[in-house]
This record gives structure tokens, C-alpha cells and sequence, in this order.
């Protein structure tokens, strides 16, 4: 009986992402986040005495800044080969052969899987085989999996592939193969890497993604790690996923139609930040809040954004615990408003209202308002112009949420100094 762990999409020394220009962000943490993580899978390997790891594609981020990336994965590496565990890994998209300039001879423990041609490695003493193919570059469009060879009889067969499979939402469509096709195989089990949610796609046989191991912004929530799988012979006999990451991402959306007053949404918020704080492991906690539903306190958020922005921030940090911080605030609540009686009013107010309520802002495009706004795009900084939600009111759907959000923040100010109530 042997065990063995199953990780991808390390991203090792990857910037987190949301939090890194918030002066009260825990910059040292987030930017340190991948390491820790991978010493986390490190001590886990040596706390089950795992025979071998493998990882499935990512380990890095793309080409590195300098080194040292190289060299910590080298001293990470030389603490499994100290207690006799050996590494297995395939190249994915952000580290193939074509992307990185830097490299560096790893300890004689680890193999790189080839990415010429599918390459089987058997380790004899405990009657596996394990069956991979490294990305040559970047952007590898054919089924890898069609040329790896027919499992080895009488070996536990493994496959390593870093692959979208049939496509998962978010993910660039990489080494496309079927779940039939892998399974034509005829292996055991098939160590997957790429998509960075955890699902197991099939358990006869067993194919696994995994998840990366540390969540890297808002779009990748909940808890990360890899999978420690257990076998007998040829046979897998147990599967389970352990945490690895330092620290969560979460979206928190918290409806305030019950509150009549500042001290019922303080308290409402509260509430709903130390819930998040509990569901996290005793890990820090970073979140995006978003307040809905139909409440009178609508125009005040309008008016004072950028306080109760702030007064949130605060009230994350006054938490204690593991720590929580607020990686975005957002305002998507609606104006509890007797329309109907303001609208038959006749004095400039209320026309003004009628004008505003009847204004459809989003037919039309950004471009209808300044043809060239898209020259004005390009000046922008790099980091609203990136990332994993970059601002870009030319896309439809961005255009038409600035438009609703403009149109609601205009009545709020006239009901506010119009005086209607």
C-alpha cells in the first residue's frame, strides 16, 4: 500500500491579484501566498510519506523576473529528496518549453516529463507507470492524450496531462481531449491540471483536477489545495483533497432590506464578515462585498460611497481573528421610492424625475457619447486595464452597468437636494 499527492497550477511566485493597492492589504502575505502554499504540499508530502508527487502543468507563472523562483522550488524539491520522495511533473501552458528563458537543473529527485513525444516512467518497486507529455509552448490546440500509450499490464497506470479537457468556463481551451478518449487508455488514473476549480470528473477511472493550490483573486474562491490518493497494487483505493492555501477568497453579498438605519447595516455587515472569518479555516479572509436589496438607506450609500467604503474597511480590520480585508465594495441596492405620487407632482423636481426615470442611458454604446474614447482606453493604467475584471466600457454588458449605476446615483442626488422624501 502506497499513497501519493496529485497537485497542478502552482503559479509559484504568481501576483495575487485585488488587494495590492490597498494601502491596508497584507502585501507581504498575498505576495508570498504561492510559496507558502507549496510548503504547505512539502510538508504534507512528508508528514503521509507519500512515495512520489506529481504535478500536472503551471508549476510556474510564466517567464521568471529573476532566479530565485528557480531556486526556492530547488530547495522545496531538496526537502522531499532528503526523505526518498521523488517528483514527477508535465509543463503546462504558463511554463513550457517556449516561455520560460530562465531555467535551472532541479535536484536529481525531480523529472520533467519530455514534451516531444507522451513518455512512460515506471517505478518498479511499487508497479507503477506513470504516462506524460510537457506543453512544447503555449498554446498547445491537439489532443496530447491520443498519442499516450495503452496502459502496461500489471502496473497502477497513471496519466499527467494539463488540459481544458472538454472546456471549463474561464480557461483557455489547451490539449482538448474527451472523457471517452481518456478512458480508452485503459489507465487507472489520470492526474489533470489547468482548471483551477477542484472536480472529479470520473472515479472509474479516476480523473481528477485537482485546483491550484492557493487561490489568486476574487474568481478563485474557497478552499484550495491538491489530493492525496491512496493505492493497492493496481488499484486506487481511496481519494480525498487537502487544503493547502494561506489564505480565502470570497464574495459576500449581504441584502439589507431589513435595515432602517445606520446602526442596523453596520450590524448586518458585522455579522456577515464574521461569518465569512468562521467559514475559513482560521485563514485570512479576503472579500468583495456587495450590499442589495430595496432600502431606504439607498441614497445615503449613493451620496457617501467612499465613506461607508472606507467605515467597512475599518470594520474588517477591528475584526481580529485571522484577519479579513475588503478587496472591493459595491453598491447594488435600489431606492424604496413612492415613484407614482413624486411623478404627479407638477413642479421642476419632479419633472426633473420623470426625465430620469425615463432615460434609457444604455441604448447605445460608450463610443456614442465620445467617439474617442477608445484612444482615452489606452492611457489608462495597465492595472485597470488588466487583470481579471478589467474596466472597459466598450463591452456591452460593462456599458449598460455604468449606465444603470449612473442613472441611480443622478435620482438619489435630486431626491436628496430636491428635497422629496
Amino acid at each position: 500500500m502506497f499513497t501519493f499527492i496529485h497537485a497542478a497550477d502552482i503559479h509559484l511566485d504568481s501576483p495575487l491579484r485585488g488587494l495590492e493597492y490597498h494601502g491596508d492589504a497584507p502585501r507581504e502575505q498575498i505576495r508570498g501566498a504561492a510559496r507558502r502554499a507549496l510548503e504547505n504540499l512539502v510538508t504534507l508530502a512528508l508528514e503521509e510519506q507519500v512515495a512520489f508527487v506529481l504535478i500536472a502543468g503551471d508549476l510556474y507563472d510564466g517567464d521568471w523576473r529573476d532566479f530565485n523562483t528557480g531556486l526556492y522550488f530547488n530547495r522545496m524539491m531538496t526537502k522531499l529528496r532528503e526523505s526518498g520522495i521523488r517528483a514527477y511533473i508535465v509543463s503546462g501552458n504558463h511554463d513550457a518549453a517556449s516561455t520560460l528563458t530562465k531555467n535551472l537543473r532541479p535536484p536529481d529527485n525531480v523529472t520533467f516529463f519530455p514534451s516531444r513525444k507522451p513518455e512512460t516512467i515506471i517505478i518498479p518497486e511499487i508497479g507503477v507507470a506513470l504516462h506524460g507529455q510537457s506543453f512544447a509552448h503555449r498554446s498547445v490546440q491537439e489532443d496530447l492524450s491520443s498519442s499516450y500509450p495503452l496502459a502496461l499490464p500489471g502496473y497502477l497506470n497513471i496519466g499527467l496531462l494539463h488540459s481544458s479537457l472538454t472546456g471549463r468556463e474561464g480557461h483557455e481551451p489547451y490539449a482538448p481531449c474527451s472523457v471517452e478518449g481518456l478512458k480508452s487508455r485503459g489507465y487507472d488514473y489520470w492526474a489533470l491540471g489547468h482548471i483551477h476549480q477542484r472536480e472529479i470528473v470520473a472515479q472509474d477511472p479516476w480523473i481528477v483536477f485537482p485546483g491550484n493550490i492557493q487561490g489568486r483573486h476574487i474568481k478563485e474562491q474557497g478552499a484550495k489545495g491538491c489530493t492525496l490518493v491512496r493505492a493497492e497494487g493496481d488499484r486506487i483505493t481511496g481519494v480525498e483533497h487537502r487544503h493547502l492555501d494561506v489564505l480565502r477568497w470570497n464574495s459576500c453579498q449581504v441584502d439589507i432590506s431589513e435595515c432602517h438605519s445606520e446602526d442596523d447595516l453596520y450590524r448586518q455587515v458585522h455579522s456577515a464578515f464574521e461569518q465569512v472569518l468562521h467559514g475559513c479555516d482560521g485563514l485570512p479572509a479576503m472579500v468583495r462585498l456587495e450590499l442589495i436589496g430595496t432600502t431606504s438607506l439607498h441614497q445615503l450609500l449613493q451620496k457617501e460611497s467612499l465613506r461607508w467604503e472606507h467605515e467597512f474597511r475599518s470594520m474588517a480590520a477591528n475584526l481580529g481573528g485571522a484577519g479579513l480585508w475588503l478587496e472591493k465594495f459595491r453598491i447594488s441596492t435600489r431606492e424604496i421610492m413612492d415613484y407614482e405620487r413624486f411623478l404627479a407632482d407638477d413642479n421642476p423636481v419632479s419633472g426633473m424625475l420623470k426625465m430620469l426615470v425615463g432615460l434609457e442611458l444604455s441604448h447605445g454604446s460608450a463610443t456614442d457619447l465620445d467617439p474617442e474614447i477608445g484612444t482615452f482606453l489606452t492611457r489608462l493604467p495597465a492595472e485597470a486595464r488588466g487583470g481579471t475584471e478589467p474596466f472597459d466600457p466598450l463591452e456591452p454588458n460593462q456599458w449598460s452597468d455604468i449606465c444603470d449605476d449612473v442613472k441611480e446615483l443622478l435620482i438619489a442626488r435630486l431626491l436628496t437636494t430636491g428635497g422629496a422624501r
